[in-house]
């Protein structure tokens, strides 16, 4: 009898736990409510199966209980038993069964007149492109992808002129307007999903996948990688921001085409000088850094890095964390180059500084430091080299107490917290591993002993 009343019980917690359970779905951003309505008839159906099982069986139990007297009766086959079987067996898998395919045709058949993007994964990031005013992609082949290249644009390809690369993982689309996404992959399986749109897709090496939606609510929406990657799996996170179609087309004719980023005008260097006056007063006259006043090396980084910093210190992005007293000291510095081509002038001269050698000051277990970096090297090369197509920025030759600086505050969240920092955010994730100061100091100490970018090759292996 206790057996009996230990399933009943079971089977009532079970339901209980169901009802008031702290695990639900998230709120539905997207038309895809007819797979909610597919969700519900599979939960509805395995639960009656569930209940009518265990309740058959405290019946079972309970019935068929020992008795001395009792004996036990031989029945091979019922074949009413079997019959009444086959049909609710058929009944519950149909009712499965028939609505998801239903809704699986109309998942692989987007509208003709959707949007298009393409979404390329690599680990672990995310880029976007978008087709031009001719609405064609242009031609992209894994023989063109170099460090210069990330996306394999064919340069000479007319269609891909107009088209618009987006190098960051977020990206914008308009509200109540279907969108079909191309998915591919440049190394490793992916998987491409938001759930709030309840969409998800594998990302295949050497095949082109898509799924489509169409969103209803503006606002932002997670991008995760669901299909085990790597180590840095759990960073592989993006945003999609959903605007209203006005915002949507401002955001929109911010973002260059590839043929003007082709014909990007360099910097001038002789107009830099006059403007890193400001600069030379902490970060010193060749850029060499001064650690009393925690203004790192400048000279040597890459110019795209520069650049988004002094964007993201121009904007807020960075520097407005109370914990990050030395990042808001930036702030208004940043903001005495008026525009972005006083920030392109300045970079352009920080470029003509000799990249001299620092002096190393951290010291730490290397051996331990080389086991922690080899998660690091995935982004940031084998030598430290840093690779512009990752996003991820040279680290040999740099102030080693700089490193130290920045990794405790991306630990400590008062860098890289901001929500229009997504690089910074996937870095908290990173520098999470380093949970002990010794562990940031081996990880730099061994970072130490890297050759930096003369190691950095120009070649990346992909598959298209």
């Amino acid at each position: 009898m206790i057996l009996v009343v230990m399933i009943v019980l079971l089977t009532l917690g079970s339901l209980l736990f169901h009802w008031l359970s702290p695990w639900y779905l998230t709120p539905l951003a997207s038309n895809w409510d007819m797979i909610d309505f597919t969700l519900d008839i599979t939960f509805w159906v395995c639960g009656f199966v569930f209940v009518v099982l265990n309740l058959f069986m405290a019946y079972c139990v309970w019935k068929f209980r020992y008795k001395k007297e009792r004996r036990a009766e031989y029945e091979p086959e019922n074949k009413k038993l079997e019959v009444w079987l086959t049909v609710f067996t058929a009944i519950g898998v149909t009712a499965m069964l028939a609505p998801g395919l239903a809704v699986w045709a109309d998942f692989v058949t987007p509208p003709e007149d959707a949007d298009e993007i393409e979404v390329a994964g690599q680990q672990w990031h995310w880029t976007f492109r978008l087709p031009g005013e001719d609405g064609e992609f242009g031609a992209v082949e894994s023989r063109y992808v170099s460090v210069d290249n990330p996306f394999g644009m064919e340069r000479d390809d007319p269609k891909g002129q107009d088209d618009i690369l987006i190098y960051s993982p977020t990206i914008h689309i308009p509200k109540d307007r279907p969108v079909r996404m191309w998915l591919r992959s440049k190394d490793v399986l992916h998987n491409f999903a938001v759930a709030q749109f309840r969409v998800k897709m594998d990302m295949v090496p050497g095949l082109v996948t898509y799924l489509w939606f169409t969103p209803t609510k503006a606002g932002n929406f997670e991008i995760l990688c669901e299909e085990l990657c790597g180590v840095g799996h759990h960073t592989m996170r993006g945003m999609v921001v959903v605007d209203e179609q006005e915002d949507y087309d401002a955001w929109l004719a911010q973002q260059p085409t590839y043929a003007e980023i082709l014909a990007k005008v360099p910097g001038d260097p002789v107009a830099g000088q006059a403007a890193y006056v400001v600069c030379a007063s902490c970060h010193g006259q060749q850029g060499e850094g001064n650690k009393q006043l925690n203004a790192p090396k400048l000279a040597g980084q890459e110019d795209w890095y520069l650049r988004r910093q002094l964007e993201y210190f121009k904007s807020g992005v960075r520097g407005t964390d109370p914990g990050d007293t030395f990042g808001m000291a930036m702030g208004p510095m940043a903001n005495t180059l008026a525009d972005a081509a006083a920030v392109e002038n300045v970079i352009a001269y920080i470029e003509t500084f000799p990249d001299d050698p620092t002096t190393k000051t951290v010291v730490g277990d290397i051996e331990n430091g080389k086991d922690i970096y080899n998660t690091c090297a995935v982004c940031h090369g084998q030598q430290g080299e840093g690779f512009a197509f990752m996003n991820a920025p040279r680290q040999a030759g740099l102030n080693d107490w700089y490193l130290v600086t920045q990794l405790k505050n991306f630990r400590s969240g008062s860098r890289g917290a901001h929500d229009d920092d997504a690089y910074g955010m996937q870095m908290n994730m990173m520098a999470a591993i380093l949970n002990t100061d010794d562990a940031i100091n081996d990880v730099v100490a061994y970072i130490n002993t890297l050759e930096g970018p003369a190691k950095q090759s120009n070649e990346m292996a992909v598959v298209e």
